[in-house]
């Protein structure tokens, strides 16, 4: 006997996979549990009975009668036993004669029914399981039911379904509570004050023992993380095909052709289970007989199993039939949320597509708050939550205290750095003044923002951010500064052009000459307090609407990264304007509507392609011009005309093409900071000299032979830079420079340095650029004079 034990392995799965398996695939397992214990019933009957039991037929009448018995009269014969026809066959015969007779005689369906009952049920049971095994689909399989079971188990789905219905699990627990507590609040009488204040402490008890049911652990929001990701891609690479589709539309196709064919030859043929069998077989020479009668031993019971097994086969055909047209006639590629958003209150949850989309037609079909629990983790929404619930973890606000520095404007600054969002303990650092954000993406700024009431400064480096509409108003009335650097102009916030306390302003990012004028818009005329603005980008022309707030524009910074400016006659409105940077702008002379700045005190045309400065006549009516940088740029000469220049302190000519400088430009006594580095200067002519107030002075990488000694006349003179010529000699009178603290002779033929150095009181080992073997030329006292902090 075949044990059933043997099958099992065709009709157990893993008990993870019912959820991919829909009423109909568990109604049609347990028919075919029924029709394979069909099939191994008949296997056992044949194995264990007889198959066929045969007599041999006589061909002639008269051998019927027993010719050795004599006949007499029935009034004198005795009563005598009667006994069947003897047939002289031993029982080796009659085995010869059944199995012959079950091989010719017997129809094949009867004697094979057992056996087919058994091969068809198989042939089911492999195709109601095979998408669970096929290598294509199973790790597909294997992966959902995976990822699902976690899903539905998270602390955090339990916790984000809380959330989005409107009440926290902790605010649930206080209501409670707090009902609790209420409903014992009896008046307190002589009888019952013991008692109640023994019923008050109950639920305070509960409550304090009792830990919050919505607060994740910081593992658990580890995990609820990776589960996100594990869900992206698993997206991702699901929602490519549809093999999971095709196998199941492939498998139940063969099931339903199987049970058309079982039920076309079946009805046909089981009629030809019968009890009693005509046999004829050429075994006369062996046994003497021809025809026999034969009994099928189990024919009566193999027809009634046949005609059960065709009603299972009509059910199981039938719900094949359904389940088809449920694949056909439904649109199982794809799976929307519709009814989940609708619940829930989560509105972004995607619609998805393909095997992802089958998969959780079928789960539906089991329960459909898997999907719903699973929706959790396609939703951009609560997975931010869950980022900031963990951004709130590991920043708390002792740490955040902790990474506070001062800036440049002298302010203390918290700089966070490529986080997923914006920790909410943040607000708690109540003494924060200058807040600085970098590639910092989908975060919003609540209302809570208003608690930095020294919050001052704010900078946007590659950050793309929402704002709550309380927290405009705060920083409409709050903010002074505001950096941003954007690569998209998405990442441009509209919500700037409100900041009428804003004073600094300054935009990185490049712009479209269609996004230029976006940039200032004509929003920018209710920036009434801004004084600064720096704009890097790439404009052909000054934005006409920067002229909105040229009225109190103090000073105005574009850095055009090469991008040839021209147009600039609106500075001529600017008349209030101090500072004016024009950076790689690819300039090659001077602007003319500089010259109508009266008030213009800095003006820095750095890194363009000026090449002549006769315009700087025109500076003299720029009487307030103390500093002027025309560094990196092509310039060759220095007119004559500079010498007009009488109020300026700080020239900037450095990284030029100068070779000659005119005595004239020393005619501008007021200089205290002159850079002539990175020139072809050979030459220093005497006049240098005049100028008594020169603190700074500096000719490095140059051509210079020899340094006049009218230039140690300038006794302020406190940072002198030479290095880099081709000097021989320093002068002795370098000691007349006692307030020198900073000396560069590096990378020049000197031999020696003159004792005359020990004057220098001021000067330091530190402050003293030289080759170590050219110190070691100096006197050791004065070594260690300098050596001395």
């Amino acid at each position: 006997m075949i044990p059933v034990t043997e099958f099992r392995q065709f009709t157990e799965q893993q008990p993870a996979f019912r959820v991919l398996k829909p009423w109909w695939d568990v109604f049609t397992d347990y028919l075919s549990v029924i029709m394979l214990m069909i099939g191994v019933f008949g296997c056992t009957l044949q194995v264990m009975q007889d198959k066929i039991i045969c007599l041999p037929q006589r061909t002639n009448q008269t051998e019927l009668m027993n010719p050795s018995v004599p006949l007499t009269p029935v009034s004198s014969v005795t009563v005598r036993e009667l006994k069947g026809l003897k047939t002289n066959l031993d029982i080796q015969q009659y085995s010869y004669i059944n199995q012959m007779c079950y091989e010719k005689a017997l129809h094949w369906y009867a004697k094979y029914f057992p056996y087919l009952v058994l091969i068809h049920t198989i042939i089911f049971m492999v195709c109601s399981n095979f998408w669970f095994k096929f290598p294509g689909s199973s790790s597909k399989i294997e992966h959902f039911i995976s990822i699902l079971g976690k899903c539905f188990d998270s602390p955090w789905t339990t916790r984000a379904l809380s959330e989005v219905s409107g009440e926290n699990p902790e605010e649930k627990d206080n209501k409670k509570n707090s009902a609790s507590r209420s409903d014992l609040n009896i008046p307190a009488t002589e009888g019952n004050l013991e008692m109640t204040q023994s019923l008050r402490s109950i639920p305070e008890k509960i409550v304090v023992d009792k830990p919050a049911p919505s607060v994740l652990d910081k593992k658990e929001g580890e995990q609820a993380k990776a589960l996100f990701e594990k869900v992206k891609k698993f997206r991702l690479h699901v929602e490519e095909g549809d093999i999971l589709y095709m196998m199941y539309v492939r498998q139940t196709v063969v099931k339903v052709f199987k049970f058309i064919l079982i039920i076309a030859y079946s009805s046909v043929l089981v009629s030809k289970v019968k009890f009693t069998v005509r046999c004829t077989v050429d075994t006369q020479e062996m046994t003497g007989y021809q025809h026999f009668f034969c009994n099928h031993t189990t024919a009566h019971l193999f027809s009634k199993l046949s005609y059960c097994y065709l009603c299972f086969v009509i059910v199981y055909g039938l719900t094949c039939l359904y389940t088809s047209y449920w694949l056909f006639y439904r649109s199982l590629k794809e799976y929307s949320f519709e009814y989940v958003r609708q619940e829930t209150g989560i509105d972004d949850i995607p619609d998805v597509k393909n095997d992802f989309a089958f998969m959780l037609h079928m789960i539906d079909q089991y329960d459909p708050l898997y999907s719903k629990r699973f929706a959790v983790f396609l939703s951009e929404v609560s997975e931010n939550k869950l980022k900031q619930l963990n951004l709130n973890h590991e920043w708390t606000a002792d740490k955040l205290r902790q990474k506070l520095l001062t800036n440049s404007n002298n302010r203390l600054e918290l700089q966070l750095f490529m986080l997923s969002g914006l920790p909410d303990t943040i607000f708690e650092v109540t003494e924060l003044q200058s807040l600085k954000l970098e590639i910092i993406n989908n975060v919003t700024i609540p209302a809570a923002i208003a608690q930095l009431e020294d919050l001052q400064e704010l900078s946007l480096y590659q950050c793309s951010l929402k704002i709550h509409s309380a927290a405009t108003s705060f920083l409409k009335e709050n903010l002074k500064v505001l950096r941003v650097k954007f690569d998209d102009m998405r990442e441009l916030p509209q919500w700037l052009y409100v900041l009428r306390s804003l004073e600094e302003l300054h935009l990185i990012g490049a712009l479209s000459s269609d996004a230029s004028k976006n940039v200032t818009l004509d929003s920018l005329r209710e920036l009434k307090s801004l004084k600064i603005l720096t704009l890097r980008s790439n404009f052909t022309k000054i934005p006409q609407s920067i002229v909105d707030v040229a009225s109190h524009l103090q000073r105005l910074c574009i850095c055009n990264d090469g991008t040839k400016l021209v147009m600039l006659n609106n500075l001529k409105k600017m008349v209030n304007l101090i500072e004016l940077e024009l950076v790689h702008c690819d300039l090659e002379r001077i602007p003319h509507a500089i010259f109508s700045l009266s008030n213009l005190q800095t003006l820095d045309l750095k890194e363009n392609n000026i090449r002549s400065i006769e315009e700087i006549i025109s500076f003299q009516h720029l009487r307030k011009l103390i500093c002027l940088k025309l560094w990196h740029n092509s310039i060759t000469f220095i007119p004559e005309h500079i010498k007009k220049l009488g109020s300026l302190e700080r020239l900037y000519l450095s990284h030029n093409k100068i070779e000659v400088l005119p005595s004239h430009l020393f005619l501008c006594n007021k200089l205290r900071y002159l850079d002539l580095s990175n020139n072809d200067i050979r030459f220093i002519p005497p006049e240098v000299g005049v100028l008594q107030s020169l603190q700074y002075f500096s000719v490095s990488c140059n051509k210079i032979e020899n340094i006049p000694d009218e230039l140690f006349f300038c006794k302020k003179l406190k940072t002198l830079k030479l290095g880099r010529n081709a000097l021989s000699i320093l002068s002795p009178k370098i000691s007349y420079l006692s307030a020198l603290t900073h000396l560069e002779l590096k990378s020049n033929h000197f031999e020696s340095l003159p004792a005359e150095l020990g004057c220098c009181r001021s000067l330091k080992r530190s402050g003293l650029v030289v080759e170590d073997a050219l110190f070691e030329t100096l006197p050791s006292d004065i070594r260690e004079q300098m050596q001395t902090e």
